[in-house]
């Protein structure tokens, strides 16, 4: 029995997604960041939490995601969704070595090279920060420490419909809910046209929408 651990609104939605692509049965639990709680965390009444016992005792780390499997725990998203494409996964998952290699090494470019920058950007529209110098100043920064993996990007996906086996994989729901961060940005995903349209190719498909739902039903 899987079972997933996290709220849409995180990492979480690499594997929802990818479940949902599936269509397999897991039990949800949904693990809010303590961070994001209005009223103490530790309290008898909060909701469950990255701070509660019952789910530190799951990832001591108290981060979320969490997945377990059969005795198996995983507590980071990129490996969680990479083990359901290997094991789980059908078509959306590698079918040689080779494209075992390439999911993973596609997964470890987004975590590595896109989603830090891409992140800064997101948080420093999210608080209002492009109306000050200031912040504009960093997101000019980090918009160029993406151009460089987004011309990686580019140039494959300007032969490729898609990142791995000419088909659409769980490489896609990794590397495109990186660079979904990137996308608060007003104009950089427009220089890189082949970019922009492999990810509006992936969140046209209807088990993104569904996650896409299902996070926006959650609180902000």
């Amino acid at each position: 029995m899987i079972t997933l651990y996290g709220v849409y609104r995180s990492r979480a939605s690499r594997p929802l997604w990818l479940l949902t692509e599936l269509g397999m049965t897991f039990t949800h639990v949904p693990v809010i960041q303590a961070y994001r709680l209005k009223t103490d965390p530790t309290a008898a009444d909060a909701p469950l939490n990255t701070t509660t016992p019952s789910f530190l005792a799951v990832n001591p780390q108290g981060q979320i995601p969490a997945y377990t499997e059969d005795g198996l725990v995983l507590t980071e998203s990129l490996a969680i969704t990479l083990h359901i494409a290997r094991c789980h996964g059908g078509i959306l998952g590698p079918q040689n070595h080779a494209e075992t290699a390439l999911m993973e090494q596609w997964s470890l470019f987004a975590a590595t090279s896109v989603e830090t920058p891409a992140l800064e950007i997101l948080y420093i529209i999210g608080d209002g920060g492009d109306k000050t110098a200031e912040g504009q100043a960093s997101i000019a920064v980090n918009a160029e420490k993406l151009r460089r993996p987004l011309a990686r990007l580019q140039a494959h996906l300007a032969g490729h419909e898609w990142l791995v086996g000419d088909r659409f994989t769980a490489a896609d729901i990794n590397v495109a809910e990186v660079v979904r961060y990137a996308q608060s940005h007003p104009t950089l995903l427009a220089e890189f046209p082949a970019v922009k349209a492999w990810l509006d190719r992936c969140q046209s498909r209807p088990a993104f929408k569904t996650m896409w739902d299902a996070r926006a039903a959650e609180p902000a």
